[in-house]
């Protein structure tokens, strides 16, 4: 709440330097801020009286925009990329998809290995878990795998994430 806003009786007042004025009465406190050209605006409202300060409000909310902004600026959205591999995929192949995951990974975003069993193929997941392997192994120097690769339905899914650069962190392997 700012200036005419406040309906308290009574305010303790802080002026703009952070030094306390006291307790004082609402209209008292509104003509000293008109008279210094600044706002009164309720900073703590729940204390008893509640605590107000003279301030320049429309430069707080200004500031205080421009530290968001640079706040989100700031921020990295890791977004989670996905590889598709099959059980009976050629070299040339996984070779491609492995490039395509290290850019994956180098660009700081999360990588979805999936494997799509189809027909009878799903009675052979060790089949699934050999290419699972043999990919962790051609990413090894750039992820860690977060999520171990798990059969949900005909899907064999792993998650990888990049390592980070700064601390070596212990990669668990998949387990056949």
């Amino acid at each position: 709440m700012i200036n005419e806003g406040i309906r308290d009786r009574e305010v303790r007042v802080i002026d703009q330097n952070g030094e306390q004025l006291g307790v004082m009465m609402t209209r008292k406190a509104l003509e000293l801020a008109e008279q210094a050209a600044l706002d009164l605006v309720k900073i703590v409202p729940n204390a008893k009286p509640p605590v107000c300060k003279l301030m320049d409000y429309d430069k707080y909310r200004y500031e205080q925009s421009k530290r968001e902004r640079e706040i989100r600026k700031n921020q990295k959205v890791v977004s989670l990329k996905e590889v598709q591999l099959s059980a009976t995929i050629e070299e040339n192949d996984i070779q491609t998809k492995a490039k395509n995951a290290l850019r994956f990974l180098s660009d700081g975003d999360k990588v979805k290995v999936s494997i799509r069993f189809r027909g009878r193929q799903i009675t052979h997941t060790e089949i699934g878990m050999r290419v699972m392997q043999d990919f962790v192994e051609r990413v090894k120097d750039a992820a860690v795998v977060e999520r171990r690769p798990l059969v949900e339905g005909r899907h064999m899914i792993m998650i990888l994430a990049p390592k980070d650069p700064g601390k070596e962190t212990k990669q668990t392997a998949p387990k056949e």
